[in-house]
């Protein structure tokens, strides 16, 4: 089969990317596309690589990478204008790039080149806060097309024009289900080879917290506030704007995490706490969950009534149900490192076991195959 995959990045990391790589933006698109895969930020690249693992053929297009697609338009020959019949709908103050984005209509042009030129049987949208009328357009070029969502649902989205929608968490399988849809449970997972890419391990952080504190994440931001206040918690989010003023978080922020660092980080802490965004409701599946553990730290997380599926409490992970408890189990397994090592051996041996993405690629497949 031929997977295209559509995805986003936050503005802000693609500024900081091409910041780190002067004249990267006037390359073309190969060495960008290679820089940007090696950052490793984000999953799109690892998705594509274990299917093509698989057997099958991947691509992944990063639609709003303004440099990376005019690249692959220039190389393509194609001009894009303003004259485009796709008029989009942009989406503000819910998806963090959308609001960065003054005229989105390029991305329709080239998107829509790029769709006719790889002519995938299935095309895998992450971006889901695109048009669906420029989807339903497209149809005809695909056999396929599948969407996947898993934060809050901006109004407007065409959810029909989908053949099937893929979350992370449950309760979005349960509502995308009652609203007529096909519609199914597809996990995040972790990926082996950014073990290789690790360095030697850096001065331990002890306690850290790495994740988003958008307007989506209140009981989030409510949650940590009490952390720092009492524990000391580094905190890396590159979404600082919404900590008010006088938070202790404040204090212990050390900027943004992106990628590479983000897992370097990760590895180098005892601990390391989540908090799942609001709108996951009773059900845990976020992607901390995977990558924490997955790089052998101590994950202790908000309990969830599905998180036995994923992990075994006590043995693997550690979870709290108050922010009360969250600060005790801290401070226990700050104190007793064996335990801590323990659980966070445990719980990496069982993400290389099962939940690797490799695992959810070959779900993937088993899921649409029958639909081709």
């Amino acid at each position: 089969m031929r997977f295209l995959i559509l995805d986003t990045a936050y503005a802000d990391f693609l500024v900081w990317l091409y910041a780190q790589h002067p004249g990267l933006a006037e390359q073309d698109y190969a060495p960008q596309a290679q820089v940007r895969e090696e950052s490793l930020f984000g999953q799109a690249s690892f998705y594509a690589a274990n299917l093509r693992a698989l057997g099958h053929e991947s691509w992944v297009v990063e639609v709003n990478n303004e440099h990376l697609q005019m690249a692959w338009a220039r190389e393509h020959g194609l001009k894009p204008n303003s004259t485009r019949r796709w008029e989009p709908r942009l989406r503000r103050g819910v998806v963090p790039w959308v609001s960065r984005v003054a005229d989105s209509r390029w991305m329709y042009e080239i998107l829509a080149a790029q769709i006719r030129d790889y002519k995938p049987d299935l095309v895998i949208n992450y971006a889901m806060e695109l048009d669906g009328a420029f989807f339903r357009e497209m149809k005809p070029c695909m056999r396929m097309l599948v969407g996947h969502h898993a934060a809050p649902i901006p109004p407007g989205i065409d959810f029909g024009a989908y053949d099937l929608v893929l979350s992370l968490v449950d309760n979005f399988v349960d509502h995308f289900r009652r609203q007529g849809l096909k519609s199914d449970l597809l996990r995040q997972g972790f990926e082996p080879c950014v073990l290789r890419r690790l360095g030697k391990a850096r001065t331990p952080v002890h306690v850290s917290f790495v994740g988003n504190l958008h307007s989506n994440h209140a009981a989030r931001l409510r949650w940590l506030t009490y952390m720092c206040d009492r524990i000391p918690v580094d905190v890396w989010t590159g979404s600082s704007s919404r900590i008010p003023e006088g938070s202790p978080i404040h204090a212990r922020h050390r900027g943004a995490a992106w990628g590479t660092e983000m897992y370097e980080v990760l590895h180098s802490s005892l601990i390391t706490l989540n908090h799942h965004i609001d709108v996951a409701g009773r059900y845990a599946g976020n992607i901390r969950l995977f990558e924490a553990t997955g790089v052998g730290a101590l994950l202790i997380t908000d309990w969830k009534e599905n998180l036995h599926e994923i992990f075994e409490d006590g043995k693997e992970v550690v979870t709290y149900r108050t922010p009360e408890e969250c600060v005790e189990l801290t401070q226990h397994y700050l104190k007793h490192e064996d335990e801590r090592r323990a659980i966070a051996d445990a719980g990496q041996k069982r993400v290389l076991r099962e939940h690797t993405y490799r695992h959810r690629m070959q779900q993937l497949v088993e899921m649409v195959e029958p639909c081709l």
